[in-house]
């Protein structure tokens, strides 16, 4: 069986993924990412029209299965009554993290970019990440703050800010283990991770907001 051909298009927007998620946006230049995509700057303006575009629309393609999956549980939580706090987090976290394992050899490139380009100290990259996850998660912050209705809505936010800043940290691997340093010796696996996350997210929405 024939592997299909990588369009240049493609090309581009996997390389921009491995650069941008190991430099940061503004630690990769657009030469860097033609280069090791085998393209010319004409090609990028051609498929995209900027380097901002270009980013914009790897940040797109790779929300698009996570924003799928999280709307899809949490409207199948709503519909069967009210969600408790754990599982709107466990619905939230989850898809996350399944980016490793549903994108194959490529999972772990993919969630390093999403992780790195969500909590980018350029304002301006933030908000291109959350023009395209804002929706879903606006409503996943409605819904916890409904779950949570002793809290006020601003401790809820910042325990929400706070849930994306950790699964972020996660995702572009920056707590992952050192090798030869104190502490675990060896990666987790993405299912494991989550549930851990998922418990620890709960204990400290259930402990820190309620006081």
């Amino acid at each position: 069986m024939e592997t299909p051909v990588e369009t240049t298009r493609e090309r581009l927007l996997n390389v921009a993924e491995q650069r941008f998620g190991e430099g940061g946006y503004e630690g990769t230049s657009l030469r860097a990412i033609t280069v090791a995509a085998a393209a010319n700057i004409a090609a990028v303006n051609y498929h995209f029209g900027s380097k901002e575009a270009l980013l914009r629309a790897a940040v797109g393609r790779a929300m698009a299965p996570v924003n799928t999956e999280r709307r899809r549980r949490l409207d199948q939580l709503e519909a069967g009554g009210e969600p408790t706090p754990e599982e709107i987090i466990r619905a939230f976290v989850e898809p996350g993290l399944e980016l490793v394992l549903r994108r194959g050899e490529r999972g772990a490139v993919v969630a390093r970019f999403i992780g790195r380009i969500a909590f980018d100290p350029s304002r301006r990259i933030r908000e291109l990440y959350a023009a395209e996850s804002d929706p879903i998660e606006s409503r996943y912050l409605a819904a916890l703050r409904k779950a949570l209705p002793q809290a006020s809505p601003d401790a809820v936010a910042f325990g929400y800010l706070n849930m994306q800043g950790l699964l972020a940290l996660h995702q572009s691997q920056a707590l992952a283990p050192v090798p030869g340093a104190a502490g675990p010796g060896s990666t987790e696996d993405p299912g494991k991770l989550a549930e851990n996350l998922v418990t620890f997210l709960v204990a400290a929405f259930d402990r820190g907001l309620r006081s």
